[in-house]
């Protein structure tokens, strides 16, 4: 009886100092992970020959590069996930026939998102307001945003790039890494501070992606519609141009399932301070040609 109490003994000593050890090295790894590790986050869409978006592409099907060369893909995610939105609505005295389609537009944009998305609305003409209360940084209440989207306040000139250096300013307080920028406008920028390229670089560094929906007539959109594609295509998103303007609400339905089915990488980053060029290709035996969407660079952290 005492030869199997003290075989116990032992037993239950070592079990002991197994489980200390272990939890030990557990702690000790992931405070490795939380404060060691850099990762950079990727948002992309792809897109099959036909440009219809493809989803369900394993992780075997991705290649990254970095500088043009490759790197290992660290996380994984091809599932929707929900994410931070900000519409960002024109207000400039132009809008006004095009107002309630806007409005439309924007609810079935958020109709159609994931039911977790947290949503918040800027309107701009040459100031920006927020569409929420001031004391509610989110929704994801549809009647919320129905009230936030109506309040227009049509007049004064456009500061596209000042209203959407705001968005990206309000989304630092977004819960979800996955951050998205939903931006409707008819006019070309004529009263920011900021510009296009200040807009990209700071849209890049916070990680966000742009879509852009622009109503212009034929006369305005060769100007404007550049600087609208330059700034998706340089963060990953895209622009839409829909003619007639009553497209738009199945324009915004689009963009919503185009989000839905995003796809998300994350490396490790470089800790330089420079900025890196970013290229993804994806190959799958079911399709012709595959292309990834996704933003073309980051800017590393400073060592």
């Amino acid at each position: 009886m005492q030869f199997v109490s003290i075989f116990l003994f032992w037993v239950f000593l070592g079990i002991g100092v197994f489980q200390f050890n272990f939890e030990q090295t557990l702690v000790a790894q992931s405070s490795v992970i939380r404060l060691d590790v850099n990762l950079v986050e990727l948002q992309a869409r792809v897109t099959d020959q036909d440009n219809r978006s493809v989803s369900g592409l394993a992780r075997r099907a991705f290649q990254l590069f970095v500088d043009d060369v490759a790197e290992p893909i660290t996380v994984f995610r091809g599932e929707d996930a929900p994410v931070t939105a900000g519409i960002v609505v024109d207000n400039s005295a132009s809008m006004a026939p095009k107002q309630s389609s806007v409005i439309e537009a924007a609810l079935e944009f958020a109709r159609n998102s994931n039911s977790q998305d947290q949503m918040f609305v800027i309107h701009f003409s040459d100031q920006t307001r927020l569409g929420l209360p001031v004391d509610k940084l989110f929704t994801n209440d549809v009647a919320e945003l129905e009230s936030a989207i109506s309040k227009f306040d049509l007049g004064g000139t456009t500061s596209l790039y000042d209203a959407i250096f705001s968005a990206i300013e309000h989304l630092r307080h977004a819960d979800f890494g996955r951050k998205v920028l939903l931006i409707v406008t008819d006019g070309r920028d004529n009263s920011s501070h900021a510009n296009v390229a200040d807009v990209i670089k700071k849209a890049q560094k916070e990680e966000i992606l742009i879509f852009a929906v622009g109503l212009f007539d034929e006369a305005e959109s060769d100007r404007s519609s550049k600087a609208l594609s330059q700034l998706a295509q340089a963060t990953g998103g895209q622009a839409y141009f829909p003619m007639p303007v009553t497209d738009i609400t199945e324009t915004c339905r689009t963009i919503a399932r185009e989000i839905r089915t995003q796809y998300t990488f994350a490396f490790i980053g470089a800790e330089d301070g420079k900025y890196h060029r970013i290229k993804v290709e994806a190959h799958d035996g079911k399709y012709e040609k595959l292309e990834v969407h996704t933003r073309r660079g980051y800017f590393a952290k400073s060592p």
